[in-house]
């Protein structure tokens, strides 16, 4: 693959760092078509318009993303399209979760841009790329791991429809973003429910919680 002539797509809710990002990489990936998304939802529109993509950056905390649930539902849904995380979180655990439940690479918020560029080709050519003298650890199967599994058999709809659930909307206020009626919602969320094995919207979300990312001091 050469490294021109790319669509990618930027997932991240700061437009000045995708407007940075944006800038910075198109010296090296030339005549690349650049998508922006500033939310989990936003990111799902975008490919549901097409999957005609060759890498997404994701940030792990989109307005809708809950912390590593959009990864594992692009990687359940669309494994033919590599995702790379660019985070400002940098703790190993972050970057080991990240890696286990699919991404192609870790890319700190810190990294330079000679960094980025040299990680980007890397994933491109198929390789998996993570800052120097990462170590990996062991995940363990705990409750997280459980809902993970239960999160990627849900239809990219079905997850729309959990994502506006956490936000607190109501099924007629779901039904008219999607121009269906509440009888449609209230059948998407009966499979969400079995999906997952709850029984309400309230544990389904709280299901949903179970992937936030971990607390971690930044300053």
């Amino acid at each position: 693959m050469k490294l021109e002539n790319l669509k990618i797509i930027i997932a991240d809710d700061h437009p000045l760092f995708r407007n940075a990002l944006r800038q910075a990489l198109s010296a090296t990936f030339t005549n690349t078509q650049w998508v922006e998304a500033d939310s989990a939802d936003a990111l799902q529109q975008t490919l549901d318009q097409s999957t005609e993509f060759d890498l997404i950056l994701l940030d792990l905390q989109m307005p809708g993303s809950h912390g590593y649930s959009t990864l594992i539902h692009l990687r359940s849904h669309y494994p033919e399209i590599p995702v790379v995380v660019v985070s400002a979180h940098e703790d190993i655990t972050t970057i080991s979760r990240a890696i286990h439940y699919g991404s192609s690479g870790f890319i700190p918020k810190s990294a330079s841009m000679e960094t980025l560029t040299d990680a980007l080709s890397a994933v491109l050519y198929g390789d998996i790329w993570l800052p120097e003298n990462t170590k990996l650890v062991e995940i363990e199967n705990n409750d997280s791991e459980k809902v993970a599994s239960k999160l990627s058999e849900l239809t990219p709809q079905q997850y729309r429809v959990l994502q506006m659930f956490a936000e607190g909307l109501l099924n007629k206020q779901i039904a008219y973003d999607f121009g269906v009626s509440e009888a449609t919602i209230k059948a998407h969320a009966t499979a969400i429910f079995r999906k997952l094995g709850v029984r309400n919207r309230t544990q389904a979300v709280i299901a949903l919680q179970q992937l936030e990312m971990e607390k971690v001091d930044l300053s």
